[in-house]
């Protein structure tokens, strides 16, 4: 299926970060005008430096977290995709408040700004962390568990206030559930850096990455392309049935992270032969983390349309090559 979406004004909150970019980078190509705010919390200059000549790019420096940043940010919005968040389970858990000062604070000030401007569409990351402690998989919408961490606390008062939102003040809300996102633009760096690039990094270096747990612990990893294709699917769905919930946004595949080591190696070697030999440390889980992770895909098939091309081992080969020509 073809997406067409031109000539609208889109506010992508977080649009400096690594998916916020990416949305930020398609948007501009088909000829939207964007509107990036952001704070350079977690999100980096670089990552849309290409962009600040672009004509119809406008970069907002502020903050979620204070309402006039947000009042400024959505004049004259159609459409809002809100990237802005605090991620990371074990940085939710080191420092609950603030996780919970922007993930919740800051995602009402943006609700309360884009309903008080009339924004058609409030399109948001939701996180596959919603499932908690739930056992049952695949993972559907409707059943999920109680929360594991400060992180997926914030995240699930993020769709109840969607929700609540959709319902008494009549904005379209549309929530997608990430799962394990990765691919270019995506930091390696830091004490927080998900798990793809910190592993790319490590044996790009020579060094020997560290695995939680032994290594059974799976995933249903998600390129970013996927994630793309979810967001503008989001923007130009007509279907009444398809606004005002919430969906998972994966490949609905599940590999461990044994698996996923396996494959990192195996393509990296191919620019140097030395990583298929790096030995692999395992060490203990890490708190608040849920074992297993596989997304029913199902509903957002059936009610966007949604038809994700990358798999794991697709995504990788192009993240790899882009690690590689970029670190």
């Amino acid at each position: 299926m073809k997406i067409t979406l031109s000539d609208k004004k889109v506010l992508v909150t977080g649009g400096a970060g690594f998916i916020g970019s990416n949305l930020c980078e398609t948007l501009l190509e088909m000829g939207n005008i964007v509107v990036c705010l952001d704070n350079f919390s977690t999100g980096k200059k670089e990552n849309i430096e290409p962009f600040l000549v672009h004509p119809n790019f406008k970069l907002i420096e502020g903050d979620i977290r204070n309402l006039e940043d947000c009042k400024k940010a959505v004049e004259g919005i159609d459409f809002v995709l809100h990237q802005a968040a605090l991620g990371s389970v074990p940085r939710s858990v080191h420092d609950p408040i603030t996780s919970n000062d922007v993930n919740i604070g800051g995602f009402l000030n943006m609700l309360v700004a884009s309903r008080d401007v009339g924004v058609k569409r409030f399109v948001y990351a939701a996180s596959s962390s919603t499932y908690g402690d739930s056992e049952s998989m695949p993972k559907v919408e409707d059943v999920i568990g109680k929360p594991l961490s400060p992180y997926a606390v914030t995240k699930y008062v993020n769709e109840l206030y969607a929700d609540v939102f959709s319902k008494t003040y009549g904005i379209e809300t549309i929530g997608l559930r990430y799962f394990n996102v990765f691919g270019r633009r995506q930091d390696p760096n830091g004490g927080y850096a998900a798990v793809i690039p910190k592993f790319v990094s490590q044996l790009m270096k020579g060094e020997s990455p560290t695995i939680n747990g032994d290594g059974t612990y799976s995933r249903d990893f998600t390129y970013i392309d996927n994630v793309i294709q979810a967001n503008l699917l989001s923007l130009i769905s007509e279907k009444e049935e398809s606004f005002n919930t919430v969906y998972n946004i994966a490949f609905g595949e599940r590999n461990t992270l044994n698996d996923l080591m396996s494959y990192l190696k195996m393509y990296l070697s191919e620019f140097d032969p030395k990583i298929s030999n790096i030995k692999v440390i395992y060490g203990p889980n890490r708190a608040g983390d849920i074992p297993h992770s596989h997304a029913s895909i199902e509903k957002a098939k059936q009610n966007l349309k949604y038809n994700p091309k990358h798999s794991l081992q697709k995504g990788l080969k192009e993240a790899v090559k882009w690690y590689w020509d970029n670190l």
